[in-house]
């Protein structure tokens, strides 16, 4: 039989700035105490992750209480209005259900909060010994943190990687490679395998099947890994078969393109030759695609990085660049 809860209702408020295992802890330890759970997700305009992202976040992680998104653009800190705690007092009213009987924070804070509205307040794990750590540390240093972020936040911090470079320069091998290198997933070229079921024979708008194709390989693999993702092509790649097999590429690639963010091309030189695996056609346009692609990235000041070299020499080069990335986040 189910122990009766001491409290009807309460209430729990955070920022989110992301979710963590410390925020779960929060929740559960509050849902034995109450019945019926109400979460404030507070966010601000000038907030480094968008509120709705969070509180998205937090609909997926918590499907036993009542989630309340709050966008009023109000002080987060005493110090930055005179009447911070009239704000607050009236804006929690606002939210909270009536009969709300108990505040739970993890912050001293919590006491004057719940006094200014009448309740009771429990103070959950202050010390962070339970679990250790917050959201400050998660966004300072995610991969240090990576066991605290729940997967559903995961592929926000996850470092999208791109091996872009003409036909036969070993990206799909390369991306293999380093997906089992850093024990992480890979995303294989999409269209290659469209090109085969379509016998070679492509219509302009294949192309946007292909590039959604994609994309939506990529927002599938990322769920499934390990701090980095790497991507045998991208969408630069699309846009410009698209311009060598019809002379244009359709407007929504090109916006699907140029919309899309990545933190790191690894472009993969023509120092190696030339192979036909089957579906490869055009080893004389070597130099120029990988010139069109290497034009691309320098255009729009994508961050890149040239990749020669043969055999275990060019895997190397490539992880050396990666852990430079890894480094610097």
């Amino acid at each position: 039989m189910e122990q009766k809860k001491r409290y009807k209702k309460g209430f729990i408020l955070g920022k989110f700035l992301p979710p963590h295992l410390g925020h779960l802890h929060l929740v559960r330890s509050a849902m034995e105490h109450v019945e019926e759970l109400t979460i404030l997700v507070c966010t601000i305009k000038k907030e480094p992750i968008p509120g709705i992202l969070r509180f998205q976040w937090m609909q997926e992680l918590i499907k036993n209480a009542r989630i309340v998104h709050v966008t009023d653009e109000v002080p987060s800190y005493p110090h930055e209005h005179p009447d911070f705690w009239t704000i607050w007092t009236t804006l929690l009213k606002k939210y909270i259900d009536p009969g709300t009987e108990i505040f739970f924070s993890s912050e001293d804070y919590g006491f004057e909060v719940a006094g200014r509205l009448g309740i009771k307040h429990i103070l959950v794990d202050k010390e962070r010994s339970s679990v250790p750590v917050s959201a400050t540390a998660i966004r300072n240093n995610p991969y240090k943190n990576w066991d605290f972020i729940p997967p559903p936040v995961r592929p926000y911090y996850t470092r999208r990687i791109v091996l872009t470079g003409p036909e036969s320069t070993g990206k799909t091998t390369l991306a293999r490679q380093l997906a089992q290198h850093f024990n992480t997933t890979w995303v294989e070229e999409f269209g290659r395998n469209y090109y085969v079921e379509k016998g070679g024979k492509l219509l302009i708008d294949d192309i946007i099947n292909i590039a959604e194709g994609q994309l939506n390989s990529e927002e599938q693999a990322i769920k499934q890994s390990n701090k980095l993702l790497f991507c045998d092509t991208d969408l630069i790649v699309t846009q410009i078969w698209s311009e060598i097999y019809f002379n244009s590429c359709p407007e929504k690639v090109i916006q699907l393109n140029t919309s899309r963010k990545y933190d790191l091309f690894l472009l993969m030189n023509i120092d190696i030759p030339w192979e036909d695996d089957g579906t490869r056609e055009f080893p004389h346009l070597r130099e120029w695609h990988f010139k069109r692609i290497k034009d691309e990235l320098e255009s729009r000041g994508l961050n890149y990085t040239l990749i020669s070299g043969e055999g275990h020499q060019r895997l190397q080069n490539a992880i050396e660049a990666v852990t430079e990335l890894i480094q610097l986040t």
